[in-house]
């Protein structure tokens, strides 16, 4: 038979007089409902780029780390303990400072020269002198000694050798205890005094402790000046209350120094650079990582990532090209109406909002249950309860799309990886197929028991890939098993919301349209009962044929039960329904007559939007008659205007104003409607006879261009045609001759002969 079609396609004219589908015009490019869902993904990007917690986890010294740790960016840092060790090691190293003052000999010469001419002065008392002189040096001063004193020989010892011995010892520094400089092994710093002049040394600088001092002039006044015990005892009282250290320790100024040159030394830094691993998992952490992990949280960048706007942005827009390629090069993206892109953008928008609102809600400060604290909270976020809902009422291409798209984003916005993107992308593929073959809401209840064990043994494989501890995947379990529950109740609600705000019919709908009991159907058994049966017999016929071609039979089954209910306004002028009364048409011009029958399809759309039947089923009631030609009464106009020798009449006013069938469906209820109907005027419908009927049908409908806009091909309306034979045979099978029943044989015969007296047309009008 194809080849047949193909023959009469090539060489068989247009119609005279077409005219094109309006909706198979050129279609815009962009709709606005596509441009509301790109804003709704623009949103979701920058949603995405805020980011509340960051990439830098921060682990103890001494603690095992749960994930790798990886610098985001370059960092220069002080190491605050190389830092401390090497002032520690400065302030060492720096010499303290010693002063070597001349006051501690200028005082004792000064008082040594004062006692020794008051101990001379002849006016004086010698008893009241000694008595002084003794309260002032704290000893007991004999007579003896004063005597001593007085004399011209003691005075110029101490004036004139003992006082320049004293200074030059004075000179190089007298300490007031031995092994001072023992301690500073990175030496001295001698700093003279008044003059301030300093002098490194890194060794002794050759000064002597008091001690030393004292014996040195002992045995200066025993061995080179020979003197007797008695001289010397008297020295050493006279000298020993002034004799002083003048090489003291300068603290202050040794700290202060201490504190210039540590103050003055660079800090010791170390470097981070972007992408290096400061920790990896299952490493015990270090003090040097600690304070590295620290510094970067501390230097975290800011929450805004500006450039990751337009990049997540590009990303989304990427699987737009994924949908044209799979929707075929004929319809691509422009195919999907704003409808359908208005409730991706609901559903994309309400999961996005919800994973923000998650992450938020997990990274606040209240004081939530700890399992809501959880970073495992994000695989209980229903992203398969998201796929079904879309699967009840979006074709196969687009919902895939969706299940990508919003995978994608909710992985993005709760900061998951490939693995949760893995996760989401998988429930939510395979619930969109069970619920895509759900055919009763039971059929929905019972789907979460294997999405359940889905979402549990996809999180097993992901904890196994991650290495996770039994705690982990004892909480993931948990969400991932209460992931089936939500998505199922999310399938519940929210599928009827969106069937009630867009419009959708849903498979459960559309079940319950099928329903006999349904008072439309009701309606039309009562007002309009040929019509009815009419309708019966060619959803019959559409089902089958949807079946063999891969078409949606339930949709094409619904829609032609209620493809005639337009005739409920006007029944009676339908011949379907005339059973043997006399035919209003015969007293209306043929004009008139192709006025109402045109107008059953514009009465059946709005009746199927009264009573809410769904705007796919409104759509295949206004498709169903195409734009074909009312045959019948146009012949009749023509013959009539010629009579009268009026000019011929336009053939658009006897066309049905289309548009043509834009799906697949709307193409097998237009074949099956005008098959069903024509086939009431064969004369003994043998198999033969049928399937010739079927093919003239067929062939004229193809030919005239009524089926291009539907997709189907020749091999669809081969098998479309061999399902009508099928079920069209079965109508039309011959039954046994009972001996007792020729009379009522020979009424049968009689009956097709007074049927095609009125049913001569496929428009069922005349």
């Amino acid at each position: 038979m194809s080849g047949i079609l193909s023959r009469l396609r090539k060489t068989s004219p247009p119609p005279k007089g077409s005219v094109p589908c309006q909706q198979c015009a050129q279609r815009p490019m962009l709709s606005w409902g596509l441009g509301v869902l790109l804003a709704v993904i623009l949103g979701a990007s920058i949603l995405s780029a805020v980011r509340f917690e960051s990439d830098v986890k921060v682990f103890l010294a001494g603690d095992i780390a749960s994930q790798d740790v990886t610098a985001d960016q370059n960092l220069r840092i002080e190491d605050r303990e190389a830092t401390l060790r090497k002032r520690d090691q400065v302030s060492e190293n720096q010499p303290p400072v010693f002063d070597l003052s001349p006051a501690p000999f200028e005082s004792l010469k000064k008082h040594v020269t004062d006692i020794l001419a008051l101990s001379r002065k002849p006016d004086e008392d010698p008893e009241r002198v000694r008595a002084s002189l003794s309260e002032d040096l704290n000893v007991e001063i004999s007579r003896d000694m004063l005597q001593l004193w007085r004399t011209q020989e003691f005075q110029d010892m101490m004036l004139l050798q003992l006082l320049p011995w004293l200074k030059e010892v004075y000179s190089r520094g007298i300490t007031a205890h031995p092994g001072v400089f023992t301690t500073y092994k990175q030496g001295v710093l001698l700093r003279e005094l008044p003059s301030g002049m300093e002098t490194l040394f890194l060794d002794s600088p050759g000064s002597i402790d008091l001690d030393r001092c004292k014996d040195d002039l002992d045995q200066l006044l025993r061995k080179d000046l020979k003197k007797t015990i008695r001289t010397r005892k008297a020295v050493f009282t006279l000298l020993s209350p002034f004799l002083l250290p003048n090489l003291v320790f300068n603290q202050e100024t040794t700290l202060a120094r201490k504190r210039e040159i540590v103050g003055a030394m660079e800090p010791v830094y170390t470097s981070i650079y972007r992408g290096e691993i400061i920790v990896r998992q299952g490493e015990r952490v270090t003090p040097e990582q600690q304070t590295k992990l620290q510094a970067l949280y501390a230097h975290r960048t800011s929450s805004v990532r500006p450039l990751a706007i337009p990049g997540m942005f590009l990303l989304s827009c990427l699987f737009f090209v994924l949908l044209h390629l799979s929707q075929g090069k004929k319809s691509g993206i422009r195919a999907v109406g704003n409808r359908e892109w208005l409730a991706l953008a609901m559903v994309t928008g309400f999961f996005v909002l919800l994973a923000k609102f998650v992450e938020l809600a997990r990274l606040s400060d209240a004081h939530l249950p700890l399992f809501l604290k959880s970073s495992q909270v994000a695989f209980g976020l229903p992203i398969a309860g998201a796929a079904g809902v879309l699967a009840m009422f979006l074709p196969q291409a687009l919902c895939s799309f969706a299940v990508l798209l919003i995978s994608y984003l909710v992985a993005s916005e709760v900061g998951g990886g490939l693995q949760l993107f893995s996760y989401y992308l998988l429930g939510g593929f395979v619930y969109a197929s069970i619920i895509k073959n759900c055919d009763t809401r039971q059929d929905v209840l019972r789907s979460i028991l294997p999405l359940a064990g889905l979402c549990v043994v996809s999180w097993m494989g992901i904890v196994l890939v991650q290495q996770g501890g039994a705690e982990m995947t004892l909480a993931g379990g948990v969400y991932a098993a209460f992931n089936a529950i939500f998505s199922l109740l999310l399938v519940l609600g929210m599928s009827p919301v969106l069937e009630l705000m867009f419009g959708f019919t849903s498979r459960f709908r559309m079940m319950e349209l099928m329903s006999l009991e349904q008072p439309l159907l009701q309606e039309l058994m009562v007002k309009a009962p040929g019509t009815y049966h009419h309708s019966l017999i060619v959803a019959n016929m559409a089902e089958a044929a949807a079946r063999a071609i891969g078409a949606n039979a339930l949709l094409a089954k619904v829609a032609a039960l209620y493809h005639d209910i337009g005739k409920l306004k006007n029944p009676s002028y339908f011949i379907e329904n005339l059973f043997g009364k006399e035919n209003k048409h015969n007293k209306l011009s043929p004009s008139m007559s192709a006025l109402i029958l045109i107008s059953h399809v514009k009465k059946g759309v709005e009746l199927a939007n009264e009573h809410k039947l769904g705007e796919e089923i409104a759509d295949l009631i206004g498709q169903h008659h195409g734009m074909t030609l009312i045959t019948y009464f146009y012949h009749k106009a023509q013959e009539q205007a010629e009579a009268k020798g009026e000019e011929p009449v336009r053939e658009d006013e006897f066309r049905y104003p289309g548009p043509k069938p834009q799906t697949k469906e709307a193409g097998i209820i237009m074949l099956a409607d005008a098959i069903e109907a024509s086939s009431r005027t064969l004369v003994d419908p043998t198999p033969s006879r049928i399937n010739g009927h079927i093919q003239s049908i067929v062939r004229k409908l193809y030919n005239e261009g009524e089926l291009d806009g539907s997709e189907l091909t020749l091999k669809d309306l081969t098998q479309a045609s061999e399902s009508f034979h099928r079920i069209l045979t079965g109508i039309f099978h011959h039954r046994i001759e009972y001996p007792n029943l020729d009379r009522g044989k020979d009424k049968a015969k009689e009956a097709p002969a007074a049927a095609s007296s009125g049913r001569g047309s496929p428009d069922k009008a005349a």
